[in-house]
């Protein structure tokens, strides 16, 4: 993978998120299934509370990852770099904050 901002580079990681968000699609294909077809009411907000779960999950395991691999420290700051030879912008912890509140 090229080095970009934020990216998430951990492989193993990035395929147990992409499972998971497959399996989400999955789930959420049988929700709109059972709401066209008249499905139990029970079982479709079941069914849909079981993908909003998969979608956090992966979500959480997104940010987990970037805390982990693209959180900038003080010590690794290029700020006096110059731009055309510094390399991406890694997440600010504030960025990452952001993005975990988004889930929220």
């Amino acid at each position: 993978m090229t080095d970009t901002a934020g990216q998430l580079h951990d492989t193993d990681a990035v395929r147990k998120i992409a499972n998971r968000l497959k399996r989400a699609q999955g789930q959420l294909t049988a929700v709109i299934s059972a709401v066209e077809n008249g499905g139990d009411c029970r079982d479709v907000v079941t069914q849909l509370s079981a993908v909003s779960s998969a979608l956090d999950r992966a979500g959480f395991a997104i940010i987990s990852t970037a805390m982990r691999q693209c959180l900038i420290t003080d010590d690794t700051d290029s700020a006096g770099d110059d731009a055309a030879d510094a390399p991406p912008r890694k997440l600010t912890v504030e960025e990452l904050e952001k993005l975990f509140l988004t889930l929220a």
